[in-house]
């Protein structure tokens, strides 16, 4: 193949296209939650169920995201869920939304990148971020070390060493020249080696300017953090842009955002729904994070006036209501932010709830059914 037809290619993996009647790709962030009755075994199944229901649907992506001692949240693995998610689906791009890059050695992550891609080849993508994912003690023990500030700034050095364990491209003198990642390109090389070059492309995460300006610098898809941190997200894709500098990988920019979502067939019941994850947020953002709680649990919670606001406030950004009232968030949404793709998540306690979102969403859009 040639050069330009694997930027071709690359391109092609990065952007999506609409489906129906949306104004831009639509793509799914599972978090893999447990809710009080349920176990992670549960939340594994559903994210399997969710997953074929994506890629039947016409959703252009599904990512899962890195978190730790969470017990509301079953995805300290992305690489693992992955795998067992490529073993259910055909079409659809799977990929992390993201891997926290330093909690872990580049050469783990390539390795394990490598193994997704021979499993399912050409639709993995590796989407990095530099939080930890968690609180400060946790991550600690991930990364056997207490300096956790440099850890966030040598990011763009971890990335770059990444790149070249992905690419096989240490040069000669550098100490880890006679290192390979496997599976990876080097394998290619070999004598009799049959396999491909290629390997998963990089997103940047992000939900602050960090991230939006060295993925707009280095050239890549960039995807913004818009369901926790919505007040950055104009900001931060303007930033972007500005920043962006042609590469091998795009021509222009690309940035995707996550958006919390949650349709139901009327206000009530999505209203709910959603309460059950603002609740979760609060238990969370206040030292105390648990198992998402039902809407019995969330509906009888005493909140203080404190407490109110913060989940007024949370309540703001998470665009849900019936099908018709979520399609024109999201519609307002995406023209605003000029964003290139939307990423849906959809935080509520149970699987059905969660299943019938994307469902009456899909609907909403007219996407199409496999």
């Amino acid at each position: 193949m040639s050069g330009e037809s694997d930027q071709q290619a690359q391109r092609d993996e990065i952007r999506g296209t609409a489906q129906g009647d949306a104004p831009v790709p639509l793509s799914v962030l599972d978090l893999v939650t447990v809710g009080t009755g349920s176990s992670a075994a549960d939340a594994v199944r559903t994210a399997a169920d969710l997953v074929r229901l994506a890629e039947r649907r016409g959703f252009h992506r599904y990512w899962v995201a890195e978190h730790h001692s969470m017990p509301g949240v079953a995805s300290s693995s992305p690489a693992v869920l992955l795998a067992h998610l490529a073993a259910h689906t055909e079409r659809i791009r799977l990929g992390s939304g993201g891997v926290m890059l330093p909690n872990h050695a580049p050469l783990v992550i390539a390795e394990q990148f490598g193994t997704l891609e021979a499993m399912a080849p050409g639709r993995v993508d590796l989407g990095l971020g530099r939080a930890p994912g968690t609180d400060g003690a946790t991550a600690a023990a991930l990364r056997r070390t207490e300096r956790l500030h440099e850890g966030a700034d040598e990011f763009p050095q971890q990335l770059a060493e990444l790149t070249r364990f992905l690419d096989d491209t240490f040069p000669d003198g550098h100490p880890y020249a006679r290192i390979h990642a496997v599976p990876g390109p080097v394998q290619a090389a070999s004598p009799g080696g049959v396999q491909s070059a290629h390997r998963p492309p990089l997103w940047l995460l992000g939900s602050s300017g960090f991230s939006a300006r060295l993925a707009g610098t280095l050239g890549l898809p960039f995807a913004f953090a818009h369901h926790f941190s919505a007040a950055n997200t104009v900001p931060a894709l303007d930033l972007y842009r500005a920043s962006f500098r042609p590469s091998e990988v795009l021509s222009e920019p690309y940035a995707l955002i996550g958006v919390a979502t949650l349709a139901a067939e009327d206000e009530r019941a999505a209203r709910r729904q959603v309460m059950t994850g603002a609740l979760s947020m609060l238990r969370l953002r206040t030292g105390t994070p648990g198992l998402v709680p039902s809407p019995e649990e969330a509906a009888a919670y005493p909140y203080n006036a404190h407490e109110r606001d913060f989940v007024d406030g949370w309540l703001a950004n998470i665009v849900h209501g019936t099908p018709d009232a979520v399609r024109q968030g999201l519609d307002d949404l995406a023209e605003r932010t000029g964003a290139d793709e939307l990423m849906l998540t959809a935080n509520a306690h149970g699987a059905t709830a969660r299943l019938r979102s994307y469902e009456l969403i899909a609907d909403a859009y007219g996407l199409p059914r496999d």
